[in-house]
């Protein structure tokens, strides 16, 4: 997982993807982490791409490094202790002028039952499950 974790951090943006209605829904993020020996994202609990996750966590991220790309498909969990808000918060500072390891909008969310997929141009796909 670190493998996939180190991928994604120098992608810097991703795309997350969620589905609404049956409607796939696929917007940028930039924020993963481990924490405790999981990979995890941040988001607001306000924002509809949380609520898409609460009805189905099932989703998919992608990220591209320019010559590689690797997909995460898995389940996301909430997790709701200040200890893992707060080590998201303390990896991207900046996230610290909209959100709080207390407050009632932050969610951070980690992956179960996911396999990540690297894949290249040039190169037969692998995977690895986390």
């Amino acid at each position: 997982m670190d493998e996939v974790y180190e991928f994604f951090k120098k992608c810097g943006v991703y795309y997350l993807a969620t589905v609404e209605d049956s409607q796939p829904r696929v917007r940028p993020f930039g924020t993963v982490n481990v924490f405790e020996g999981k990979l995890y994202i941040q988001t607001g609990k306000v924002k509809e791409v949380s609520k898409q996750i609460q009805k189905n966590p099932r989703v998919e991220i992608c990220g591209f490094d320019g010559q590689a790309w690797c997909r995460v498909a898995g389940e996301l969990v909430r997790d709701d202790r200040i200890e893992a808000k707060e080590a998201m918060l303390e990896k991207y500072p900046d996230l610290k002028a909209m959100y709080s390891a207390t407050d009632d909008n932050t969610e951070v969310l980690y992956f179960k039952n996911a396999t990540a997929t690297f894949s290249s141009f040039g190169g037969a796909p692998r995977s690895v499950k986390f």
